[in-house]
């Protein structure tokens, strides 16, 4: 990835996890706690595709499984968040920009089941059968509801801070003026007078040129 890339998606991560520990987790919701880094992953992987939302997922996970108190084995949640990042960057936005609500909220409800059930499926695989104790119906149901009313509020926002480390503010700037000119001349406003100052100014100079040319051939007679 490049350099901006990676130090953009470590401190959203690092920023997503600290806050998921210590502030989510301490809520004591019924059944799931709302994730917080899962939201991070897929946003960021929205805009960047599907390796880097895959690698992004992977370090993502991992810290959550070292970080206390991580009570699983290590890279159970990396393995989990690596398959999820990839999956939403094969579902990205042309260009990374939503043009709609529905098609990112149902990409964040699908990763919030998914990864509850590929989480508690690589816990059974392990000996890890806390889920069954919780119940794995009320952990789908909370872990859906909880991000999705989480994810307006995270993912854009990631999104954007994400689109702004891969556009380039010259391109941007070139890109912004052409496409305001279109719009201008299109709804036949401003510009167009301008243009036809801007002929009118012309044809004034060629004009006092063409009369000068003749003032000269005058005298030169």
């Amino acid at each position: 990835m490049r350099i901006n890339r990676t130090l953009l998606s470590i401190v959203l991560v690092v920023v997503a996890l600290v806050v998921q520990v210590s502030v989510l987790a301490r809520l004591q919701l019924p059944g799931a706690v709302p994730d917080l880094l899962l939201l991070t992953v897929l946003g960021l992987a929205f805009v960047y595709g599907p390796v880097s939302g895959s690698l992004i997922g992977f370090g993502a996970g991992l810290l959550a499984d070292l970080a206390p108190p991580a009570d699983h084995a290590a890279g159970r949640y990396a393995l989990v968040l690596c398959v999820i990042g990839y999956l939403a960057g094969l579902a990205r936005p042309e260009n990374g920009q939503l043009k709609s609500a529905f098609a990112p909220m149902a990409v964040v409800v699908a990763a919030a089941i998914g990864s509850t059930l590929l989480y508690a499926g690589v816990g059974a695989l392990v000996g890890d059968t806390a889920a069954r104790h919780v119940g794995l119906g009320s952990l789908l149901f909370t872990a859906a509801v909880y991000d999705l009313l989480l994810a307006p509020f995270t993912v854009p926002l990631i999104m954007a801070l994400a689109r702004r480390t891969e556009n380039d503010p010259l391109a941007d700037s070139s890109s912004g003026g052409n496409d305001v000119a279109a719009g201008w001349l299109a709804s036949g406003t401003g510009l167009r007078i301008g243009n036809q100052r801007g002929g009118l100014r012309v044809k004034a100079a060629r004009n006092r040129a063409a009369r000068a040319g003749r003032i000269k051939g005058v005298k030169r007679l």
